[in-house]
């Protein structure tokens, strides 16, 4: 049975302020720290090894995938970033621009990179020469930077950490299936790491990214009812590779130009992390991402016998492969309790004198604070089988929330209802922007996208009256 967890009073409450609880976790569970520049974090051991975990799935699934990671230069010539014009006009309010190099002007400013198509395509112009060539599935693992005016911890920063994919494909439909395949590994991610079910659809015309044809996008739902962005990829048609002059021979002796795509998730992420599972004692982290899976307390430790028998239960589930952090630390065992709660640790083990007598331990659940007594000697099975039972729970728990935060909206008045109960808007729409801007307007709110599973609920938007073409997302978003 599940035991009451005493508050955390060094967090606030979520049904308080749940911005504040937000920034409380991210500062006291040691994940970041404010810089001396604005929307520039120190990401800390501990956070930055949250990012280490998605890096690491990722990176695995990629190449598995075919795709070899690259680097590219941090900085953009002015004059080459201009080449694209509906590109630039997307960015250019966002950019940072070095003006002065060892201490005289630079003629030709350069954009400290916001993302890093014309640096990939201009390299592209200069490999790319025949069908033999492609396709070019390159990665790359990096920071950029955006001049945002609000910042917030991983949400929203002026640099921030992420993976970029950027591929070149030899026709149309070979492209299209790349945006898709990369935009399921994104999926995968939510549902068997993260433990986070993605709304996954296609961005409206109008919210699709600078540039591109097409833009798909994962979104999670957070429980202040706002949805955040977590990954998109974009599927560019031809425009990047005429601009920029990339041209192959192709199998019939012709020149064309190839298809590309882009596609990235960043260090947002560990935002969609700390709120869809977060409680008010702090992180509640999902295993696959957990730095530490479990601690372990030694109670009583001063005592003869404690600590070696602490360190064998550790040493046992570090050989079992498991992430294990063994706290001999003169603290107390409450404190050490609330220490890893608030970081979110999956698993605890309590051992102390009377455990070992009887060659047991006690395991305490993160996720619902319930406690089970089990013997030293199934303790790795047991974690284990635990381990892949709070991750179900985690994920159960985050999709019924969706579901439950979901309305089939056939008024505007249901519209406004829906978003003030912190749910998605769902709306039959008739593919006009007019009417996105119409919602934007009147309730601070946005499409999100127009999800996969088109089961149409009506015939008329209710936003125009017009004839209903698409079932799409409204929501508020960070």
């Amino acid at each position: 049975m599940g035991k009451e967890q005493i508050k955390n009073e060094s967090i606030t409450r979520q049904e308080d302020d749940f911005a504040q609880w937000y920034t409380d976790v991210c500062k006291k569970a040691e994940l970041m720290d404010y810089s001396s520049v604005k929307g520039f974090i120190v990401y800390r051991p501990y956070g930055f090894a949250i990012w280490e975990q998605i890096r690491n799935y990722l990176d695995a699934r990629f190449k598995e995938t075919g795709h070899e990671n690259v680097y590219m230069p941090s900085v953009i010539p002015e004059s080459l970033f201009n080449k694209e014009k509906e590109h630039v006009e997307g960015f250019a309010p966002e950019t940072l621009v070095a003006t002065i190099g060892g201490n005289a002007p630079i003629e030709d400013r350069l954009i400290i990179r916001p993302t890093s198509e014309i640096l990939f395509c201009e390299h592209y112009q200069k490999i790319i020469n025949s069908y033999r060539d492609l396709p070019k599935l390159y990665n790359q693992w990096c920071s950029v930077v955006r001049w945002e005016k609000t910042t917030r911890p991983f949400l929203r920063g002026a640099e921030f950490l992420w993976q970029e994919g950027h591929t070149m494909h030899e026709t149309e439909e070979e492209a299209r299936t790349e945006t898709l395949r990369m935009l399921q590994i994104y999926d995968d991610l939510g549902r068997d790491v993260l433990a986070v079910p993605f709304l996954k659809g296609r961005k409206t015309e109008k919210e699709k990214f600078a540039g591109a044809k097409e833009t798909y996008t994962i979104e999670a739902l957070m429980p202040d009812g706002k949805a955040l962005q977590s990954g998109t990829t974009h599927y560019f048609g031809q425009g990047f590779a005429k601009a920029f002059g990339i041209q192959f021979q192709g199998r019939d002796g012709k020149l064309y130009n190839p298809h590309q795509t882009s596609w990235g998730v960043s260090t947002r992420l560990l935002g969609s992390i700390i709120m869809v599972h977060g409680d008010d004692n702090g992180l509640v982290l999902p295993p696959k991402v957990a730095p530490i899976q479990v601690a372990v307390i030694p109670i009583a430790q001063q005592k003869p016998g404690v600590i070696p028998a602490a360190r064998e239960v550790a040493k046992t589930l570090k050989d079992a492969g498991f992430r294990v952090k063994l706290d001999e630390s003169d603290k107390t065992p409450g404190w050490k309790f609330s220490e890893y709660e608030m970081k979110g640790v999956p698993l605890r083990v309590e051992l102390g004198p009377r455990d070992i007598e009887a060659g047991q331990c006690v395991l305490a659940k993160r996720n619902d604070g319930t406690k089970i007594t089990v013997k030293l000697d199934e303790l790795a099975s047991k974690v284990k089988e635990l381990l892949e039972l709070i991750h179900t729970e985690m994920y159960q728990k985050a999709y019924r929330f969706v579901e439950e935060h979901t309305r089939e909206c056939h008024s505007l008045e249901e519209i406004e209802q829906a978003l003030n109960d912190r749910c998605y808007a769902k709306v039959m729409w008739d593919e006009e922007e007019e009417s996105e801007n119409k919602i934007k307007e009147l309730y601070q709110a946005t499409a999100r996208c127009m999800p996969f599973n088109q089961i149409p609920f009506g015939d008329t938007c209710p936003i125009s009256g017009k004839p209903a073409k698409k079932v799409v997302i409204f929501g508020r978003a960070y």
